[in-house]
């Protein structure tokens, strides 16, 4: 794990709470929504990864594109989908991303990059390749970030997509987000690797890990990866040691968890550590309270919105499936 953390800039780490506090403030609606029976859908947290998603999409530049899993809600949040528009798509509504068609495990937003989200797990590497060779074939100057979970890294896609990504120095970051357990199975009992950016030797490219919980390791590592990719040298995997703090998916059972694991997982909260780095960067209380009263409200009526939509009519079944002529 990278042990050297690096001084990020005061602007840059306002960019960064204010990504990190909407993908958390978006979670904790939605989870209040669930709670309250006001929605009956499918929903992965992200509570604890909330950073690692706002440091790796503050890396990127706005046409960049994104690759994304099941639990990507800190992805699509933080890069930009217009928060009426993803509520819209996750709650079925005509006014989603996808009018209402693919839901919280399989949202698509082109305009703000976020290209594919799938819930087969690992299978967003390849798609990620593919987007980058794109890119380099068109000579667009975007890079490609694929996020995915320590539990993808062990099916053959990974090792495919690494290898070729190596081979043609594509313009793409692998994103692991090792929350060290692969659905309920934890990290030792599924993987015998000291570390999964160890693995990136192996195929010749750049690997490393960093504290996910420090946004000062985990921005910096983020931003040299992308501006390698973007200059032509090549893939690098990142390893960002995070914590899911909530089930697999919402309501799952969360017994599998020991006791030592849960004290350490509070204990390494990336929220109250953001927050103290803000502070001694001179941002005041009050300042970062009203960024998240004003994110609180935005989502607030945005939620609402959604729930307030129309649902999409029978017909549009049919659509977007071939392509239609006139």
């Amino acid at each position: 794990m990278a042990e050297i953390a690096k001084e990020i800039d005061r602007d840059k780490l306002l960019d960064i709470y204010t990504r990190t506090m909407k993908v958390n403030r978006t979670d904790e609606k939605f989870r209040e929504l669930l709670m309250q029976g006001k929605v009956a859908v499918m929903y992965y947290c992200v509570r604890g990864q909330e950073l690692v998603s706002a440091a790796a999409m503050a890396a990127l530049e706005q046409d960049d594109y994104v690759v994304c899993t099941y639990r990507g809600q800190g992805e699509q949040t933080a890069k930009g989908i217009p928060i009426e528009k993803w509520w819209g798509e996750c709650l079925g509504k005509v006014t989603g991303t996808c009018k209402g068609k693919g839901g919280t495990m399989h949202i698509t937003d082109p305009d703000t990059g976020i290209m594919v989200t799938t819930g087969v797990v690992g299978s967003g590497l390849p798609i990620a390749n593919g987007l980058a060779m794109a890119s380099q074939n068109n000579g667009d100057g975007r890079v490609t970030l694929v996020s995915f979970g320590d539990g993808a890294a062990n099916i053959g896609g990974f090792h495919e997509a690494m290898n070729m990504a190596q081979l043609y120095k594509l313009p793409v970051v692998f994103l692991c987000q090792n929350n060290r357990y692969g659905e309920h199975t934890a990290y030792a009992d599924h993987t015998d690797t000291r570390q999964i950016s160890d693995r990136a030797a192996g195929y010749g490219m750049r690997g490393v890990t960093v504290d996910g919980n420090d946004v000062r390791q985990v921005y910096p590592a983020m931003k040299e990866a992308v501006d390698r990719a973007r200059a032509g040298e090549g893939p690098t995997l990142v390893e960002a040691m995070c914590y899911r703090m909530m089930g697999h998916f919402f309501g799952s059972d969360f017994s599998y968890m020991p006791d030592e694991h849960l004290a350490e997982m509070q204990a390494e909260d990336p929220l109250p550590k953001l927050r103290e780095v803000m502070l001694e960067h001179q941002f005041s209380e009050e300042e970062l309270d009203k960024i998240v009263a004003d994110i609180n409200a935005e989502i607030d009526a945005a939620a609402q919105a959604a729930l307030d939509a129309e649902l999409p009519s029978t017909d549009e079944i049919y659509k977007d499936v071939l392509e239609e002529t006139a």
